[in-house]
């Protein structure tokens, strides 16, 4: 039976009040990863039950485990994209959000109390501007799920309309401090077990506009430097595994309560709809909870490094929508492919959410747009809907790269073994394995790569050259916080001249380049581990039931290797006094990264620690497997890195792209969003008008992210469930969904009648 892990690195889109439907979907995603997490043993729960049926009917030929383990998204996907992290991360439960998209996405709960209507004849004048929106079509009256929402929905419209006007509507600080009460009350006083496995990181973005932007130095060539101004801002969370306590069992978290509130808040703050969202807000909410934020100023400080340096205050930035500038996150989750350990088999995948695919097409129209059409419309809806073509390119173009890679790889391997025995002799595999062989059959295998390749190595040699002159002079600038440091140091390492020829020549381990390598070549020894870990996985697939516990046992000592190497990636390791004066001593900076690097004295560690675990064995296959692809790495690394233009890859998988929308899950009802959702109404506010609109839309999200997360599972290994099988899980599915959700949806009974109909037939 093949072993695999099925990743989704999910990107949940902006959608206003289709936060609500998105919700349904992230839902179903916590049950299926809770599923697969906890199939072995007693599953609880209404879907989890069919999710777990699912995957054992696959367990004949295939070993699944769903994971989540990068989560991006804007504005309202920002939202239910950080509770989905909070959730999967410690552990921490997802039932009780029903109550905060069914009664708290409500206008009358949004409104800031000091700009409600204060009386039925309350700005009298607008009421005709009522009328008008119901006389022209926007969603009102006839269209609702249940005919008693119609009173609702205008009654809300009306007090809403007659509000104050010219000044956000909503409250900031009550909308905070909803969502900071809803992630505390996530939270269990025993969670669960973490919904993704030791050591993998789970890494969460969500998109902001900085309103008054920040200063960003860019280098040309004339002038030297200039200011650009950038409104567009990340705010990322990483649970890496490897955090104080968490190897050991103890608890994971993805971030701060007080800190994913803030997020959630800041990606949500819809332009006119919420004033910008301020730390002001969340300070106000935990004093009104009496609760301590112990981390604020190094929070603050990682989200607003600009203000941090300049001595600004914190309290001054205003941040508005993620959707303004980036309504499909893709870039983060991208981003936050590299680096990313594999424990088995990998099948990467892109989840998407999106709401209402297609945007609000206007159709073609005579003649050229009203002013105000034009202004809003290039405000507010194109920078929204601008189609995610670019991404998907990216993607496709990063799976093709993938591709190559592991062809190219695959078809290596028997000659880099010959070389490897060539370069080192015959019988290495039959003699005792001590540290000084390891390292001396390390570098003999990487003289004979360098020669072997020819005139192909100067190429590789000069850009490996460039890569970590130009890697270190910005850890070096960076550490130091001086920018323009990383001229000056990328300028002193330039002008020693480094020649790349000398590692071919005789004593090549000894020349200066191949010296300056073993002193700053971090990314190197990085790739290498990784390469190792990779082929071990492999291995691991191909063996039996008795040999898998020793595969599992080196797999974890090998990602203990490899964690100081990842740790020396990070800045916050150094010591930034010594790097404040780089650009006056490059020399002395250079130095310090060097001594603070300790990658010589870190090397023999690691080549002792792997001698104790490969040197015990001197027959196995296993063992003779690993030390040919940890001393053949050279001869791979010299092919591979000019295919990926500089930069590590540690996932060598293709990445497929899926959607789940209204559009595509369609075993119930076709039609899309237009025949099942009703927050889609108002330009996407609908649902906060209405209960019954809410109710709608999360029972449809639950009912669609069943349908397509049905098809992204058997995807896996097609073929292998008939589609009169994949038809009985998803009627299974559907049932439980609305057997669970029956006592709670109590506005739309003729929607329960009518879905009742549609999945029998």
């Amino acid at each position: 039976m093949r072993e695999r892990e099925l990743r989704l690195a999910l990107v949940c889109t902006g959608g206003i009040s289709l936060a609500v439907y998105m919700h349904g979907i992230t839902k179903e995603v916590w049950k299926l990863v809770r599923a697969s997490a906890a199939r072995a043993g007693d599953v609880a729960g209404d879907t989890e039950a069919i999710y777990a049926g699912l995957l054992a009917d696959l367990a004949p030929q295939l070993d699944l485990r769903v994971i989540v383990d990068i989560v991006a998204g804007a504005s309202a996907g920002g939202i239910n994209g950080i509770l989905l992290a909070h959730a999967i991360a410690g552990g921490h439960d997802m039932e009780g959000l029903r109550d905060l998209w069914l009664d708290a996405a409500d206008v009358d709960r949004l409104l800031d109390a000091g700009s409600a209507a204060t009386g039925r004849f309350a700005k009298w004048w607008a009421t005709p501007l009522v009328w008008y929106a119901r006389r022209r079509g926007y969603g009102l009256a006839d269209e609702v799920v249940d005919p008693t929402a119609r009173i609702e929905v205008r009654a809300k419209l009306s007090h809403f309309m007659r509000s104050r006007w010219f000044r956000p509507p909503f409250s900031g600080v009550g909308f905070a401090g909803v969502l900071y009460d809803t992630l505390a009350a996530m939270t269990r006083p025993v969670p669960a077990p973490p919904l993704i496995p030791p050591r993998l990181p789970l890494d969460l973005f969500v998109t902001v506009t900085d309103f008054a932007g920040r200063p960003e130095r860019l280098g040309l060539h004339s002038p030297p430097t200039i200011v650009e101004t950038e409104h567009r801002l990340v705010i990322g969370f990483r649970s890496s595994g490897e955090e104080a306590g968490v190897a050991d069992g103890g608890p994971r978290t993805i971030g701060d309560l007080a800190e994913l509130a803030f997020a959630a808040r800041a990606t949500a703050s819809f332009p006119g709809a919420f004033p910008p969202a301020q730390v002001g807000e969340i300070d106000t909410v935990l004093g009104a909870r009496g609760v301590a934020w112990p981390g604020r100023l190094a929070f603050l400080s990682r989200v607003f490094p600009r203000r941090a340096e300049s001595g600004q205050r914190f309290e001054d930035a205003a941040l508005i929508d993620g959707s303004v500038l980036d309504n499909r996150p893709f870039g983060p989750a991208i981003e936050a492919l590299r680096h990313r350990p594999a424990h088995r088999e990998v099948d990467r995948r892109f989840v998407y959410i999106d709401p209402k695919p297609g945007g609000r097409s206007r159709g073609e129209r005579r003649g050229p747009p009203g002013f105000f059409a034009t202004v809003l419309r290039s405000l507010a809806d194109i920078p929204r809907e601008q189609p995610i073509r670019d991404n998907l390119e990216a993607i496709a173009a990063l799976s093709a790269r993938v591709r190559r890679l592991r062809t190219v790889v695959d078809g290596m391997t028997p000659q880099v073994d010959a070389a490897v025995e060539a370069a080192i002799g015959a019988r290495f595999f039959m003699l005792a394995l001590t540290p000084t062989r390891l390292s001396a059959w390390r570098a003999r295998a990487q003289t004979a790569a360098a020669r072997g390749a020819g005139f192909a190595y100067a190429g590789y040699g000069a850009l490996n050259l460039a890569q970590v002159t130009d890697t270190v002079a910005a850890r070096i600038a960076a550490i130091g916080g001086d920018p323009t440091a990383a001229r000056a140091v990328a300028g002193f390492i330039e002008g020693r001249r480094l020649a790349v020829a000398g590692a071919t020549a005789r004593g090549g381990q000894y020349s200066a380049y191949v010296d300056f390598l073993r002193r700053f070549d971090l990314d190197f020894r990085i790739r290498r581990l990784r390469f190792l870990l990779r082929r071990l996985i492999r291995l691991a697939a191909a063996a039996s039931d008795a040999e898998r516990p020793a595969t599992d046992v080196l797999k974890a000592a090998l990602y203990a290797l490899l964690a100081p190497y990842l740790e020396r990636q990070r800045n916050a390791f150094f010591d930034p006094a010594a790097f404040a004066t780089a650009t006056d001593r490059p020399r002395a900076a250079l130095a310090a990264f060097e001594a603070a690097l300790g990658l010589k004295a870190l090397d023999s560690a690691t080549d002792a620690r792997l001698v104790a675990l490969l040197g015990h064995d001197v027959a196995s296959p296993l063992r003779r497997a690993l030390l040919r692809a940890w001393l053949g790495f050279p001869f791979y690394d010299i092919v591979t890195l000019p295919l990926l233009h500089g930069d590590g890859l540690d996932e060598f998988d293709e990445i497929k792209v899926d959607r789940i929308s209204p559009d595509d899950a369609q075993a119930i009802r076709q039609g899309g969003h237009t025949a099942t959702l009703k927050g889609t109404q108002f330009n996407s506010f609908g649902a906060f008008f209405s209960r019954a609109y809410r109710e709608n839309d999360y029972l449809w999200g639950r009912l669609h992210g069943a349908d397509r997360l049905i098809d992204i599972v058997v995807s896996t290994l097609p073929g292998t469930l008939s589609p009169a099988a994949v038809t009985a899980h998803k009627k299974k599915a559907f049932g439980a969904i609305l057997a669970a959700e029956r006592p709670h949806l109590t506005a739309i009974d003729d929607l329960f009648a009518a879905l009742a109909t549609e999945i029998a037939g």
